[in-house]
C-alpha cells in the first residue's frame, strides 16, 4: 500500500504541535545536548531490561539497539522532520509490528524517554524557566510526532489483518474485495 508520507507529517504536526520554530529550537540546542543522550540510551535500556515482558524482546540485541536508539535520539536535535523523517519512523512503527513488540511497549518506551530528557533539560536549561518551557515543549511535539507515526502501523497492520479475517470468513477473493472497494471509492 502506497503511502503519502507528506500528508501524514502534516496530520502529525496538527496533533503534536511541532511547529516550524520547535524545529529550530530542536536544533538550536542539539549541540549542547546531543552529547549526553548516549548516557540516556544506556539508562533507559537499563529500566527496560528490569521489565521482564520487555526484556524478552531485547535479549542479544541490546548492544545494536542502543546504537539504534542514541542515533535516532540524537536525530530528534537535528532535523529535518520531514516526510523522510516520517518515512523512518513509520518503517521503525513497522519492524515494532513484525516482531509482534506490543502496542504499549511504544507508548510506554516515549514516556521513559520523555522522563530522561525532562531531566536533562532541566539540569541544562533550568535557570531560563521560559527557554526551559519551550525546549521541553518542542521535545513533547517531536516525541509525539514520532509515537503517532510509529502508531500508523500498528493502525495499518490491525487493519490487514480484520480484512484478511474478513476475506476467509466471507470466500471473498482479494480481487473482488479491491474490485469493489475501489467501485465504491469512485462513486
Amino acid at each position: 500500500m502506497p503511502h503519502d508520507f507528506e500528508k501524514l507529517t502534516q496530520y502529525a504536526k496538527s496533533f503534536s504541535e511541532l511547529t516550524p520554530e520547535r524545529e529550530a529550537l530542536l536544533i538550536e540546542v542539539g549541540e549542547q545536548i546531543k552529547p549526553k543522550l548516549a548516557g540516556i540510551t544506556e539508562d533507559f535500556y537499563q529500566h527496560l531490561l528490569a521489565i521482564p515482558e520487555a526484556s524478552a524482546f531485547l535479549e542479544g540485541r541490546v548492544e545494536s539497539l542502543k546504537k539504534t536508539h542514541t542515533r535516532w535520539m540524537e536525530g530528534l536535535f537535528s532535523g529535518p522532520f520531514d516526510k523522510t523523517y516520517t518515512e523512518h519512523m513509520f518503517k521503525v512503527g513497522d519492524v515494532h509490528v513484525k516482531v509482534n513488540l506490543p502496542v504499549e511497549f511504544m507508548a510506554g518506551a516515549m514516556t521513559l524517554i520523555n522522563h530522561r530528557l525532562i531531566a536533562l533539560i532541566v539540569e541544562t536549561y533550568g535557570d531560563d524557566k521560559e527557554h526551559c518551557a519551550q525546549i521541553l515543549s518542542a521535545i513533547s511535539a517531536v516525541t509525539g510526532l514520532s509515537l503517532l507515526v510509529m502508531q500508523q502501523s500498528y493502525q495499518e497492520a490491525s487493519l490487514a489483518e480484520e480484512l484478511e479475517k474478513f476475506l476467509k470468513i466471507s470466500g471473498m477473493s482479494r480481487a473482488l474485495f479491491t474490485n469493489l472497494a475501489t467501485a465504491y471509492r469512485d462513486k
